[in-house]
């Protein structure tokens, strides 16, 4: 696909031309030498009215499989899904995709303008200024190592245009927590007082698969620090949640979240999408979210 104006400047219209799938490499101005690439789903009948959805995949990096599990979802809520694919050749390893890149290896810290949780909030600016959309809200969603980036993402406050986001199957969460230091938690970070109650002010869906309970897998975080979020995934989830009721308590707030489970479903990205879409679709096509 041409790429219009160097790096900074990828011309977006591709993801538009037709209805169906898609693809483009794309480069975010803040990481001009590292490729991205945009899966789209383009709904038929798509026009700039229709809403977006971001979506994060897992730690596969398999963007393209992504968007293919929303390529009838998007047309039946009339949605432009970008599944946004970071490759490992690009972005690898965690720090810079489940943890945002905050951080090196050797602990020193990133300024918010590295931050990969930007990445997703620059790219809707740029379907907005191209006109791709005329909405002024997207939805988001993450699944396993894409939950972890999506409600991170969240927590330090990239929610300008957010209307509805769902993080699914993560296998750790930065607790709503100022005295449990990150990754696990957002102590040692910029958050404040005031800010974690942005955060939980938020409407913030989990989404945790009821069989998400497998703890041999490779990629399943097994440290120390992770066992006492709990002994697997789905339990991890409901820790997540009640962590977030205390912290609402203590602060004299209402929580905004919520916890789905999905009964009889793993770790399936596919099956996780179909039951977030549905959610985010009626979101996204309310028009006080438009």
């Amino acid at each position: 696909m041409d790429v219009i104006g160097g790096p900074h400047l990828t011309d977006l219209s591709p993801l538009i031309a037709a209805p169906g799938a898609h693809s483009l490499p794309y480069f975010d101005p803040a990481f001009p030498g590292r490729e991205l690439i945009l899966h789209a789903a383009c709904p038929v009948g798509w026009n700039p009215d229709c809403p977006v959805v971001l979506i994060h995949h897992g730690v596969a990096r398999n963007g393209r499989d992504y968007r293919d599990y929303w390529l009838a979802h998007a047309d039946h809520g009339r949605m432009l899904a970008i599944a946004l694919e970071f490759p490992e050749a690009s972005f690898p390893e965690y720090l810079l995709y489940n943890f945002g890149n905050l951080h090196n290896k050797d602990g020193t810290p990133n300024p918010r303008e590295r931050w990969t949780f930007g990445i997703g909030p620059r790219l809707f600016d740029s379907l907005l200024a191209q006109g791709i959309t005329t909405t002024r809200k997207y939805g988001l969603f993450g699944h396993s190592a894409g939950g972890q980036y999506v409600h991170r993402m969240l927590s330090f406050g990239y929610r300008d245009h957010v209307a509805v986001a769902i993080a699914a199957n993560a296998g750790t969460y930065a607790m709503p927590d100022r005295r449990i230091d990150w990754p696990w938690g957002l102590g040692a970070t910029e958050v404040d007082s005031a800010a974690l109650s942005a955060l939980l002010r938020f409407p913030l869906t989990v989404m945790a698969g009821t069989e998400d309970t497998r703890t041999t897998g490779k990629f399943f975080p097994k440290g120390p620090r992770s066992l006492r979020q709990g002994p697997h995934r789905h339990a991890r989830a409901h820790t997540y949640l009640a962590t977030a009721r205390l912290a609402a308590a203590d602060h004299g707030l209402p929580l905004a979240w919520r916890l789905i489970d999905v009964p009889g479903v793993g770790h399936d990205g596919r099956r996780m999408s179909d039951a977030a879409a549905p959610i985010i679709a009626a979101a996204l096509n309310t028009p006080l979210d438009r």
